[in-house]
């Protein structure tokens, strides 16, 4: 039977040693251990994924004095030390919440965080009413902070409760045929690779920099979702496939970087993002392109090629209130469309009448 891994093995500061006696886990503080020069032990609270614990160890560095367990701070870095440890969230979403919840820090970190309230995040997300989508991502580290905090009893209250993200403008466009076409013939190397890889998947960035030859099963990519866990099974079209024919056959990903030192180094999503950003300044025909329209291109395609919404989720990995969001503009197009059709060939009809038939 595989050994069960240890919840409480996690990452501790330098001079900070686990011991387990007698099947008991302790932890304490004793900078320099095993030299001549070995500090004090300090003994330390036995759940380090609690606040107590990191204030704790704060109080035996000496570089913080007392600091009350009780203050947000300590609260957020007992959440932000168990999203770290937990190996359910991404490091990207760890990245975005640790951004974001640094304005709450600010805002409150010394003061007491049961005496928070919805009244205070909604007072932050009036100040960054200029900035929706950073107040909305503000919002939502928030409430999962706030949902963390409130079963361990370290708020009274919800923090969100009440508290509504900004709308939502269009978001990320789909390319047109014209975008595609120009990035197609004006584009090179890797970032024409990636563009291609995106248009045909369909896949989140984080998947597309991960993908390499040895993912591929029986004619598609059989890959597990960086984000979600999800596994996916995404068919290579014909024109995908055309494009790979050209590729070397080697280990790793498809998608590594060129030139300079970095050669032949991994990327990672951010990176690509970046040097496709640069890439794509230079071209006047993708001006306001973005790498994630092509997600909302592929499932566009998908759709209009008579995929179902559930087999649509399953090539791209998508949840399928997403996937209804991103089809809304093509599916209203397309009825559109066939409307006006029908209201032709009816009105075709009434006219078609000749001499003979009135005749008749």
């Amino acid at each position: 039977m595989p050994r069960q891994r240890n919840r409480a093995a996690v990452k501790l500061p330098k001079g900070v040693h686990r011991v387990v006696s007698r099947g008991r886990e302790y932890f304490y503080f004793q900078p320099g251990r095993g030299t001549d020069h070995a500090g004090p032990r300090i003994a330390l609270p036995n759940d380090p994924h609690s606040p107590e614990f990191w204030n704790a160890i704060r109080q035996a560095q000496g570089l913080a004095g007392a600091v009350p367990v009780d203050t947000f701070g300590a609260v957020l870095d007992g959440y932000l030390e168990f999203i770290k440890t937990s190996g359910t969230i991404t490091a990207g979403t760890i990245d975005q919440y640790e951004r974001a919840l640094r304005i709450a820090r600010k805002a409150w970190g010394s003061l007491p965080a049961k005496g928070l309230r919805p009244v205070h995040v909604q007072a932050v997300m009036d100040g960054l009413a200029e900035t929706p989508g950073k107040a909305n991502n503000f919002l939502s580290a928030m409430r999962a902070l706030s949902t963390w905090a409130r079963v361990r009893d370290h708020v009274e209250h919800s923090l969100t409760e009440g508290v509504k993200p900004y709308a939502k403008d269009s978001g990320h466009k789909p390319w047109t045929p014209a975008q595609i076409e120009a990035a197609l013939s004006k584009l090179t190397g890797v970032i024409r690779r990636g563009v291609v890889l995106y248009m045909w998947t369909g896949m989140r960035g984080s998947d597309a920099v991960r993908l390499g030859w040895t993912d591929i099963d029986e004619g598609g990519f059989s890959y597990r979702a960086q984000k979600t866990g999800r596994e996916v099974y995404c068919p290579i079209v014909p024109e995908l496939e055309a494009e790979m024919s050209t590729w070397a056959k080697r280990p790793g990903p498809f998608l590594l970087q060129e030139g300079g030192r970095a050669d032949g180094q991994r990327y990672t999503r951010k990176l690509f993002s970046k040097h496709f950003a640069e890439a794509r300044d230079k071209i006047p025909e993708l001006a306001g392109v973005t790498l994630h329209g092509l997600r909302c291109t592929a499932v566009i395609r998908l759709r209009r090629a008579g995929l179902s919404t559930a087999q649509i989720g399953d090539i791209v990995g998508m949840s399928l209130p997403m996937i209804e969001r991103y089809c809304r503009f093509a599916d209203r197009k397309t009825s559109g469309k066939a409307a006006l059709l029908t209201l032709k060939r009816t009105s075709e009809e009434q006219n078609c009448k000749t001499s003979q038939n009135r005749k008749t």
